[in-house]
């Protein structure tokens, strides 16, 4: 197996997963997703913290690509925008996968994933 596979498989997982959240929070609050209110607010840090760690790449390339579109930042600027974006995304990946590894290596965690999935009948 090459060594590069995991790494792409981290990035996907990273790109998946703030994609998602980002597309739920902006149909949830009817705006574009970015680093402003509704979604990182003073008010509401542990909220912030968590919206912009799980869909801050996506939040950060809508406002590089609106920066750039209205002339304030660079080309280079918005390369390195993206290149941050990339890099944001393989860190949420392998923080995902570490903590789905870790929960289901630990004892007794798939038996209560099954129980709490079992008290909600479908």
């Amino acid at each position: 197996m090459s060594p590069l596979l995991p790494v792409l498989f981290a990035f996907a997982v990273g790109l998946t997963a703030c994609g998602l959240t980002g597309s739920v929070m902006e149909l949830a609050a009817g705006r574009r997703l970015a680093f402003a209110e509704p979604y990182v607010s003073p008010a509401h840090i542990l909220r912030s913290l968590a919206a912009t760690a799980c869909a801050g790449p996506f939040m950060l390339a809508n406002d590089a690509l609106d920066a750039r579109r209205e002339g304030r930042i660079s080309m280079l600027m918005l390369m390195s925008c993206g290149c941050t974006v990339m890099a944001w995304a393989l860190a949420l990946g392998v923080v995902l996968i570490a903590v789905a590894s870790w929960s289901f290596d630990s004892p007794g965690a798939l038996q209560f994933l099954v129980e709490s999935l079992a008290r909600y009948p479908s």
